[in-house]
């Protein structure tokens, strides 16, 4: 948000005269978002990928984790195999969405034609 604050399209906005929270709220909350989008998405994405395994460990849920612990533990490969390529599809499909969602934060961006 700072480094959004001081770009030349904040200035010009504070120069046509408008309040200040309008010039934060509207012009700066919209630019920032897209960052805001990206932190997050990383934040989601790292959950899914190792943070379930810290988060079932810590409250004894059963789930993919611990699954993958233990297929590990007696190298049960094939189930390892899946549950790895699981939650990589997870990320993938978490790191879209926040693509995705980039469009809808900022009208600048838009899908390109190939």
């Amino acid at each position: 948000m700072l480094d959004v604050l001081g770009q030349d399209f904040m200035r010009t906005a504070r120069a046509k005269g408008l309040p200040e929270t309008v010039v934060v709220l509207k012009h700066g909350l919209r630019n920032a978002g897209v960052t805001v989008l990206s932190v997050l998405g990383l934040q989601i994405a790292g959950l899914a990928a190792a943070g379930n395994v810290v988060v079932e460990a810590i409250f004894s849920w059963p789930g993919i984790g611990e699954l993958l612990v233990q297929s590990a533990i007696t190298r049960d490969y094939p189930v390892l195999q899946f549950g790895v390529i699981t939650v990589a599809a997870a990320v993938i499909v978490i790191n879209a969405l926040t693509d995705i969602a980039y469009a809808y934060a900022d009208p600048r961006i838009r899908l390109g034609k190939a």
